[in-house]
Formats: C-alpha cells, structure tokens, sequence
C-alpha cells in the first residue's frame, strides 16, 4: 500500500523567495502527522501544494499513489481539507451549509447526517452557523471535509482560536479519527503540546526545510535522556557537569546535561549529585527528564545559545 502522503523534493520559490526547500517527506496510511514549524516556516505554502491550489516550482507530490500535477482532479477526490473556519453562511443551519458542498460532489443526502455525527453535531445541525461558537464552527469544517469519506484529511492551525476546553476536545477528536473513520490525518500547527499529545508521526520544518521526520514515540526513545538539575550554583554546577563528560545547557537556577545513547541515567544522576555535593554545590532537586516534542523541536530548529529550558520533570 502507498503511503497517504509522500513528497520528493518539493519546492516553491515566490520571485526570490524560497518558502519550500526540497520537502521530502511520507506520511503513512492511518497516521495522525503532525507537521510543525514556525509561522512562516513554510507549512501552509506545502499544504496547499499538496492540495493542488498552488504549483510547485519543483519536486512531486502524490496523494495516495496520484501525483498531485499530472491528475489534480484525482488527487483531490482522495483528500478533505480544513485550512480555516470560515466560507460558511451563517444565515443558514449548519445542515444546510453542509447540503451546498454536498450536491456540489453528488453525494447522497445522508452524508450530511453521517459526517454531523462523526464530528459530534447531530443536535446542533439544524442551527444556524451565526449562533455557533468558534469550536462548532471548526467541527462544522471538519465535517465539511469528511463528506464523501476521503481517505485523507489535510488541516491546517483546526485549533486556532479555540478556548483550553476546545483545544483538549478537538485534541481528543482528531486522536481518535483514524481509528474511527479509517482517515489518514495531516495536522499542521505550531501548538507543540497538543501534537505531542495527538500525533503518531511528526516532520518538523524550518525556514522551508523538513529537518526531522518520523514516529515521533521512536524519536523520544532514540534521544539520549538528560538529568535536570536545580541547584544554587548553575555556572560551577555547569562547570562540573562538563568537567565529567556531559553537554550542559545552563539556566539561572537550573542545568540541564545531557547523557550518551544508552548511559543508565539514575545511576549518572547519583554520580552528578554525589561530585556537587562534595564539591560544596546545593543541590535543591535532581532526576531525569523526560525527552519531549519541545525539546526535540528546539533541538532542531533554534540555536542551541537561545533555547530557553520547559521545566524540567524530576523524579
């Protein structure tokens, strides 16, 4: 089986302006993908060429095996898209809304029924989009993109706007999609901890470039762990963090060293707490911390010098 999604080489330039560089990148069957980057960085230029809305100035793109510029009408009959909330008539209930996209594509009436309760709306369809929040609206696209089952959905920033309530509920709807509809899902956005939470693969992309890709639980794995460190002294602790071998980033109250691939890091955690404390340096707080997709983001995509530190997860 193809993968939902594959890209080679795939560029844009805008006179002089490269927004995507050479982006190769497979986002497989039943995935949830979450593509991240900066604004700017290039996402929604990629999105948009993948569905067929813009050219590239270069590279392929295939959506379930079609490549997207030789067959555009047969690749976009594979896709539903979500790029922003909005396009609706608010004079008119969500239904109704839905029922205009429906007989565009020629489908049966009762998609409009199935894809409402997909998306969880069944008793608010007959509404009229003016009265919904901005979260039904998000949910009312989402259906919109659904309608005729396409295997995959591309959607961009679904939880822009959305209020921490609607974040976690569109975070656990999306999660859940693959499972429950057999789609392949392409989230782009920039919120890292809500793609942490939802996404099986990522590729991250900077200044038009994807610099990682894959499954993201391998990713975590891969990394060597790290030992946070709290402390009264950061520059000496740092200093003998580094004289013992480890590669320390530094805070005002805090160090962060980073282990080898493979080192046991308990047993480093009590050797690095063992030579500060004879070394006459408080220790307020000592452990290893788990890798997160932030972490692997900054890693990336930001000089090492400016990577501010998330707060370290002591055991």
């Amino acid at each position: 089986m193809p993968a939902a999604i594959e890209t080679t080489g795939l560029t844009r330039r805008f006179n002089r302006r490269l927004a995507v560089d050479a982006v190769s990148m497979t986002v497989p069957d039943k995935a949830v993908y979450g593509f991240l980057g900066r604004n700017g960085a290039g996402k929604t230029t990629t999105l948009k060429m993948l569905l067929g809305l813009i050219r590239p100035s270069g590279g392929t793109a295939r959506i379930c095996g079609i490549d997207v510029a030789a067959d555009r009408l047969g690749a976009a009959r594979k896709v539903g898209a979500l790029l922003e909330a909005h396009g609706f008539y608010g004079n008119l209930s969500g239904r109704e809304n839905l029922d205009l996209t429906r007989n565009l594509l020629g489908l049966p009436k009762t998609e409009i029924d199935r894809v409402l309760e997909v998306v969880e709306m069944t008793e608010h369809g007959g509404r009229r989009v003016s009265d919904y929040s901005l979260g039904m609206r998000q949910r009312l696209g989402l259906a919109r993109a659904m309608l005729g089952a396409p295997p995959v959905l591309i959607l961009d920033e679904p939880t822009n706007g959305l209020d921490p309530d609607g974040i976690a509920d569109m975070r656990r709807f999306l999660g859940d999609l693959p499972a429950r509809t057999g789609a392949t899902v392409l989230l782009s956005s920039h919120l890292l901890g809500e793609i942490e939470q939802t996404a099986t693969h990522v590729g991250i992309v900077h200044h038009g470039r994807l610099v990682l890709e894959g499954e993201l639980a391998r990713l975590k794995a891969e990394l060597a762990p790290e030992i946070a460190v709290e402390t009264d002294d950061p520059a000496r602790a740092a200093a003998l963090a580094a004289a013992r071998g480890f590669v320390v980033t530094q805070t005002p109250d805090r160090i962060v060293a980073s282990l080898k691939p493979g080192e046991d890091a308990r047993s480093a955690s009590a050797a690095l707490n063992r030579a500060l404390v004879e070394a006459d340096v408080a220790v307020f707080a000592i452990g290893p911390r788990a890798r997160t997709l932030e972490g692997i983001y900054r890693e990336v995509s930001a000089p090492p010098a400016v990577q501010p530190l998330m707060q370290p997860e002591l055991v």
